[in-house]
């Protein structure tokens, strides 16, 4: 169970290995249809990947920390680590559809079937997995990937990553093949942006504005990234991705 810090995201404090006050008997969200308003937005952009339906339903068999209050702290261990491993598990599969990765493609199988292999360890060979480097080896091969589909951009691409773009005035900019990994653009103007092809992998969004913006052919975006984020109806979207209900 992760922490949180009162904030505007979340309304309270929440230490972590500690349940939501708004968790129910049935582990579901009794203010769910309400955590916007209720100050709760941070939730509505978490995504485990998967990973708490794989450590409740696989790893330990069905058993929840309530009826069973002895795996609790075993649980609330793997959790992070296998939130780790379903992250990285979307990132592979999403650098595979991607044509231009095909010289690398057994590469990022072996890597997928390695992942793959990894969840479906027991709690403790989890929690002596070495995460952080498995992670490194794979960003590897996912920075290739992401070079591979920049590639066919002509002219030279904006390199951003993890630079401090907060409320940043980027309106109209030309980021085809921009390589955005980890920027912050938190509060930043991207309204009509032409972002195809721009890798956004970890980009914050939080409050970014993209109405207008191109986002049809961006790589690695995900749905949290979009739903902590500003947009339109105007706003080019994967068709793998949703538009979210508060635009």
């Amino acid at each position: 169970m992760p922490a949180f810090s009162a904030s505007v995201d979340f309304a309270i404090d929440k230490p972590a290995e500690q349940p939501c006050p708004n968790l129910q008997p049935d582990f579901g969200c009794g203010i769910h249809s309400e955590l916007r308003p209720r100050g709760f937005r941070g939730c509505t952009v978490y995504d485990c990947f998967g990973a708490g339906q794989q450590v409740a339903q696989v790893t330990f068999g069905a058993r929840d920390w309530r009826r069973h209050p002895g795996t609790a702290k075993q649980m609330f261990a793997v959790f992070p680590i296998m939130r780790q491993l379903h992250e990285l598990l979307w990132y592979l599969t999403a650098a595979l559809a991607l044509p231009a990765s095909r010289p690398i493609a057994d590469d990022l199988r072996r890597a997928l079937d390695v992942t793959e292999r990894m969840t479906q360890g027991r709690a403790d060979e989890l929690t002596e997995l070495d995460v952080e480097q498995h992670q490194d080896e794979t960003n590897t091969l996912l920075v290739r990937a992401s070079e591979l589909a920049r590639a066919p951009v002509r002219g030279p691409k904006l390199d951003h990553r993890g630079a401090d773009l907060i409320a940043a005035r980027l309106n109209g900019a030309d980021l085809r093949g921009a390589n955005l990994r980890g920027a912050r653009l938190i509060g930043a103007g991207l309204r009509r942006a032409d972002l195809t092809l721009a890798d956004l992998t970890g980009a914050d969004l939080r409050d970014a504005d993209l109405r207008g913006a191109d986002l049809t052919e961006s790589l690695f975006l995900t749905q949290p990234q979009l739903d902590s984020a500003l947009g339109d109806s105007d706003t080019g979207l994967p068709p793998s991705l949703s538009r979210p209900a508060h635009w």
